[in-house]
């Protein structure tokens, strides 16, 4: 009998192209069907499987099951749905909320996060199918801004450990270290140092609550299987006084390791976890900004990873700044004409500004006149003001967007003006607040918003968490009027301007963007995230929204449809790759094949890859 390899060769001699095409994406859709429903063997039995929350699933295992695992007498008698296991779930949540504080310090967000903890050690297939069915109630939940407040008390919520941990005591270790973990296979990693924590400073080893929160939304929105996704933090010790001084601090208590010291950890890490698992992606999360930037001109060239502080923060608010000049009524196209004034010179807003004047650039034809006028539309401000070419020790990041003392005379200012004197001065169309500095939008700078060059200003308070933003939805159509469009990181609730109209408050989180990001540079095989991709997936999300959507200030779509987003996002990620010949494949579909895809079928392909909460069939094998 012939085996697989030569009736595939056959096939290949015997069809033409376009058949071949059409058979192959047959194959791989009937493969990933498979895939997502296919049985799964267990080298357990009994109470071991009822322990174990990748496999567990309760009273919803059937008889059958219960007879073939060991599980019969040790579950109730009735079997149920998985349907009616989230009812009841979601019964005990509503009842619970309020209960489950544990005295007056604990917020009602942080009990609602304790409940879905708890659900997560138990059963992740029901966790996630309640995460996905109510994302718009909580994502705010194991994302930000909860989980801001989850990495400062961490040390007291830790129960279970979730994820790896790295410490600066494990040199020389990791490459052993990393068969601790007991996937054979694994997609993605967000990785954290702990030192930049949202916009909470150094929080250590606490910090790991981030990554967690991440890769929750890669699952959730992604749909990047649970099994085949890890959270990590590289310990490399805190300056963070009150947790060196904590008796309950889980990490190590001692100052950060700085330089060379510092990059060693961090290569011995990249080293070990390519060595063992080549294809996975590595996002880089919260790190202090001279690292952030330091490592992702080290690394992105040679191994799969990106920054999202850096390159997806950059992406959204890239989509919002397209989308606010759509709100405009003008096309994408007149974005280079936005005159921008950015409050933040850390990796995001440094990380913002590179992003958005090479769009800029691109729109004006890519050459040096191009970045050149595309610089000039910016204007940086830091805690100690306006950024020039005469600051002393200017950040080498900042340097390239340094206002020039030609054009200071001209604008009448100097190095070192307040951001009021800025915006007075620039009458920007755009204010864009990446500072974590809450509050910083005060009543004069708004008020002096409202005499910008544009019928329709743009504020971006994009600080995490809520605290932290620079201004909220309330003051700024309070003060400006309804014709300004805001937005910012964590989620506000809408304005109520009367007379039935209502201030949009939009929602720039990185989330419509990182779970896209990996998922398409996992479906695509890329070498590397280009910034090709990245640009491809920031187009896309501001192409998402209707044209009636934008004249109403809707830059940003609801998270309620963000495993549609990130379907999109991710499939414009695959065709850039293929288009910059980064593409090697995914499984069966090699990057020929999925060069031949067209737009509809590339869209089709990334939604046949992404899982699904569903309980397989789960079959005993015994070793």
């Amino acid at each position: 009998m012939a085996n697989a390899s030569s009736i595939s060769r056959s096939l290949r001699r015997s069809l033409a192209p376009d058949d071949l095409h059409r058979l192959l994406l047959q194959r791989s859709r009937a493969f990933v069907t498979a895939e997502c429903h296919r049985p799964v063997v267990l080298h357990k039995r009994g109470p071991d499987i009822l322990h174990d929350p990748w496999f567990n699933r309760g009273t919803a295992f059937s008889m059958t099951e219960r007879d073939r695992l060991g599980l019969r007498g040790l579950l109730p008698p009735s079997v149920v749905s998985s349907q009616q296991q989230i009812d009841r779930f979601m019964g005990d949540l509503k009842r619970l909320e309020q209960n489950a504080r544990d005295g007056p310090s604990d917020t009602y967000q942080l009990a609602k996060w304790r409940i879905l903890n708890r659900l997560h050690d138990r059963n992740e297939t029901m966790y996630y199918k309640v995460l996905i069915d109510n994302i718009e109630e909580y994502a705010p939940i194991v994302y930000t801004p909860t989980v801001g407040a989850v990495c400062q008390n961490y040390s007291g919520l830790f129960r279970r450990p979730r994820g790896m941990y790295f410490s600066a005591e494990d040199r020389g270790e990791m490459m052993s270290m990393v068969y601790n973990w007991p996937a054979d296979q694994v997609d993605m990693i967000v990785v954290t140092d702990g030192s930049r924590i949202l916009g909470l400073g150094d929080l250590g080893v606490q910090g790991i609550g981030i990554a967690i929160g991440k890769l929750d939304l890669y699952v959730a929105a992604a749909g990047i299987n649970p099994q085949r996704v890890l959270p990590v933090m590289i310990d490399v010790g805190t300056n963070n006084e009150k947790l060196l001084k904590d008796p309950l601090y889980l990490g190590l208590q001692e100052h950060r390791l700085e330089g060379e010291e510092y990059v060693e950890i961090i290569d011995e890490f990249m080293e070990a976890v390519f060595s063992r698992w080549p294809n996975v992606i590595v996002q880089f999360e919260d790190f202090q900004s001279k690292w952030a930037f330091r490592l992702l001109q080290r690394y992105r060239k040679t191994y799969r990873m990106f920054n999202d502080d850096v390159q997806g923060t950059a992406g959204v608010a890239i989509a919002g700044l397209l989308g606010a000049v759509r709100a405009q009524g003008r096309p994408m196209i007149d974005f280079p004409k936005q005159k921008i004034v950015v409050a933040g010179a850390g990796s995001a807003g440094i990380g913002v500004v590179n992003a958005a004047s090479r769009t800029m650039a691109r729109m004006l034809g890519n050459n040096e006149i191009a970045f050149e006028s595309a610089r000039s539309q910016f204007w940086i401000v830091d805690a100690h003001g306006l950024i020039t070419e005469e600051r002393v020790d200017i950040d080498p990041d900042a340097r390239p967007f340094a206002r020039r003392k030609s054009e200071l005379t001209h604008q009448g200012l100097n190095e070192g003006a307040s951001l009021i004197e800025v915006v007075k001065k620039v009458k920007p169309d755009v204010i864009l607040g990446l500072s974590a500095v809450g509050g910083l939008f005060s009543k004069e700078v708004l008020e002096a918003l409202k005499d910008s060059s544009s019928s329709r200003p743009a504020i971006f308070a994009m600080s995490n968490p809520t605290k932290n933003a620079e201004c909220t939805p309330e003051e700024a159509f309070s003060i400006i009027g309804e014709t300004v469009v805001f937005s910012s990181g964590s989620p506000f609730d809408d304005v109520d301007l009367g007379d039935g109209k209502i201030g949009h408050s939009n929602q720039g989180n990185n989330m419509y963007l990182f779970p896209g990001i990996g998922l398409g540079t996992l479906l695509s095989g890329a070498r590397i995230v280009s910034d090709g991709m990245l640009q491809a997936a920031a187009e896309r999300l501001a192409s998402y929204m209707k044209e009636e959507e934008v004249l109403q200030g809707i830059i940003y779509p609801p998270t309620s449809r963000i495993r549609d987003i990130t379907k999109e996002v991710a499939a414009a990620v695959v065709r850039e790759a293929v288009a910059e010949d980064l593409a090697e494949g995914y499984r069966d579909m090699d990057a020929r094949e999925l060069a031949r895809l067209s737009e509809e079928e590339t869209v089709d392909y990334v939604k046949n890859n992404m899982w699904n909460p569903v309980y397989p069939t789960v079959v005993y094998k015994k070793d």
